[in-house]
């Protein structure tokens, strides 16, 4: 008979995320602030899913455009290697 692993509990419970912009209550996200910008994008330059970020659909898509603007102005880098 095999040896069974026993089941991983887990050690610290899982947090809600939250939208952080509906929580502030932010309606627009303005794509000329590049430090805000730049905490969901990646290292290499991805934006960030809602899942890993926790903002509502809603402000994704806001959030989305924002960045593809700012890219654009070259404020924010499309890529870094």
């Amino acid at each position: 008979m095999r040896d069974q692993k026993p089941t991983q509990t887990r050690r610290f419970p899982i947090r809600k995320k939250y939208c952080r912009f509906c929580a502030e209550k932010i309606a627009y996200i303005d794509y000329k602030n590049p430090e805000l910008l730049s905490r969901f994008t990646t290292e290499t330059g991805k934006i960030l899913p809602r899942r890993i970020t926790g903002t509502c659909h809603y402000h994704q898509r806001l959030l989305t455009r924002a960045i593809k603007r700012a890219r654009i102005l070259a404020l924010l880098p499309f890529t870094v290697r």
